[in-house]
This record gives structure tokens, sequence and C-alpha cells, in this order.
């Protein structure tokens, strides 16, 4: 596997930002990487290196920003009562309008296709962007709160797991 290139918090469509890693050696292919309900955490960074030691392009959104800038929560109790009133707060409109921010930017910096892959909330909002059609395959690990979406999720004409 090949080295990542580099990381860095990036700046999309002039409202939010994102964590980016790009590979040594491209694919010509992305993956936007989508958070749990503890934002952009060590793991979630983490996740995008490892995507682009494989070749891919990697940009984890920071998905609350309209709500707290910059959440790092841990698994505290604490932490945990603040990720879920986030969560109760959260707009999935707003998020999926962030995602295709997310994939217009990956697409203008060279690759083509793009993918999603989410985890928990993140895991929803992956199902809910393929069902969009705006990407070009999506992974939707534990996504919660997928069963309230059926009938948008008929929709999906790309690859999904």
């Amino acid at each position: 596997m090949d080295a990542t290139a580099r990381s860095e918090t990036i700046r999309i469509a002039d409202s939010f930002c994102g964590y980016l890693a790009e590979p040594v050696s491209p694919t010509g292919r992305a993956v936007v990487v989508l958070q749990e309900i503890f934002g952009v955490t060590r793991k979630i960074r983490a996740y995008c290196d490892l995507f682009a030691r494989a070749g891919y392009t990697a940009l984890a959104p920071d998905l609350f920003w309209r709500l707290e800038p910059g959440v790092e929560l841990s698994h505290s109790e604490s932490d945990l009562a603040k990720a879920f009133e986030l969560l109760g707060r959260f707009s999935d409109p707003d998020g999926l309008r962030d995602i295709g921010a997310c994939i217009a930017t990956l697409r203008a910096r060279g690759p083509k296709k793009v993918a999603v892959v989410g985890y928990c909330m993140g895991g929803r909002l992956a199902g809910l962007t393929a069902a969009s059609g705006r990407a070009d395959a999506a992974v939707s690990y534990y996504g919660v709160g997928l069963e309230k979406h059926l009938d948008e999720l008929r929709g999906i004409r790309c690859p999904l797991q």
C-alpha cells in the first residue's frame, strides 16, 4: 500500500470544513467519509488516511458545522448526551446538501467516481445520498433510522452495501 501523500483540513463551498487525505498514487476515485454522532474524530480521520493509503482521495466533512463547528466527542456519559442532543437538532436535508458539496469538491479536484461511506448517522446519510443519485456507490454501516426512509431508498440505482 502507498502512504498518504498529505492530509489537511480544507474549506468546502466557502461554508464548512472537512478533513482531506490524499494518496501518493491516486486511483482517480474518491470517497466521502461520513461521521458518527461524535463528529470528525480521530477514528474518522484514520479511516480517511486508510482510504488514501489504498489510493483513494478521502474527505470527512464536519456535518455538525451549523450546530457547533469542530465537534469531536468521546464516548463519556456527558459527551454521549451532547452527541444525542446534536443528533436531535441535525437536519438531514442540510447534511445531504453538504455531502453534495463534498462530492462536487472532490470531482473538481480530479476524481470522477465518488463513493460515500458512513457510520451511524453517517450510515443513514450514505443511504440517502445513494438514493439522491449523487454518489457512484455507497456503504452504510449501522445506518440508524434508514427504516424511516424506505420510499426514498427504493430509488437507489448505484451499488449500495
